[in-house]
């Protein structure tokens, strides 16, 4: 049975009211094609759903990491990586403090890809590298910094096309390169940062529909990518405004390559691909 519009109401409700998430304002498009792929995996129809999700708290915990995103990948479009170290670092690599957050971390391997590119142009050591999402125990993978080898071993090929401006192949020197910042074990399919990254980046539990900047730091760069598109207009303007507010001035925001700001939070922002730069009061 199709998840239909009174299904989503109810869903939401349920959710208010048994757990501490919100997604009052997700879009209706994502939720629904979401609990049609929830409801088919775990062979419920919604009712059924609804009912386990009241009575079963851990029930409950799974279908909201079902239902919100954990996709990630080491230096995911390479392209904006290269932007981000060919002109955005560059920009800022007078400042005697860098400071960047990255909302919606999920295991980290974005953070990681960023502390590397900051090694390979001198200012990881100058750089404050913030980190958060809404499951602590999703961010507890990104703390450990291990990942499975064969999951991510195309991706590795981006950290030629990024860090040593190759065309993507897997060479000798990349891999020596490799060595700088993680151990492969390919028997044990494990990918282990090493402990200088590792301990690098400061992680906190955030929401971003309800939490304020739980930081209490300004940023000169924020990256969020492929999270507000599973928010409705109202709350992406929410999500643009709390980073805003804690963008220096000249601060940059990189969103996902299928997201944009629109509607009056578009006046607050430059747009100069692939960054929006926070605009002069």
């Amino acid at each position: 049975m199709e998840v239909v519009g009174k299904d989503i109401q109810n869903f939401q409700k349920t959710v208010r009211d048994h757990s501490d998430f919100d997604f009052s304002d997700y879009s209706h498009t994502s939720l629904q094609r979401r609990l049609n792929r929830i409801m088919l995996e775990l062979e419920l129809d919604m009712d059924q759903l609804i009912q386990q999700m009241k009575n079963d708290r851990e029930f409950m915990d799974r279908i909201m990491h079902k239902i919100t995103v954990h996709t990630t990948e080491l230096f995911r479009d390479p392209d904006i990586w290269k932007s981000i170290k060919n002109e955005l670092l560059p920009s800022i690599s007078h400042q005697e403090t860098i400071r960047i957050w990255h909302p919606g971390c999920s295991t980290g391997q974005e953070v990681y890809s960023m502390l590397m590119v900051l090694d390979g142009v001198g200012l990881l050591e100058k750089s404050e590298v913030y980190g958060s999402d809404l499951h602590e125990e999703i961010m507890e993978t990104a703390r450990q910094g291990r990942y499975k080898y064969r999951f991510n071993q195309s991706y590795l090929e981006n950290f030629d096309r990024v860090m040593l401006n190759g065309e993507g192949t897997i060479s000798r020197n990349q891999k020596k390169q490799w060595k700088k910042y993680f151990h492969i074990d390919e028997t044990r399919d494990t990918i282990q940062m090493k402990d200088y990254l590792r301990l690098k980046p400061v992680y906190k539990k955030l929401d971003l529909v309800k939490d304020p900047n739980l930081f209490l730091v300004k940023f000169d760069l924020i990256i969020c990518r492929n999270v507000i598109i599973y928010f409705n207009t109202e709350l992406q303007n929410r999500v643009f405004d709390l980073f805003h507010k804690n963008l220096n001035e000249q601060g940059k925001l990189i969103l996902g390559v299928h997201e944009s700001i629109m509607g009056a939070y578009s006046k607050k922002f430059i747009r100069k691909d692939p960054f929006y730069y926070k605009a002069p009061v």
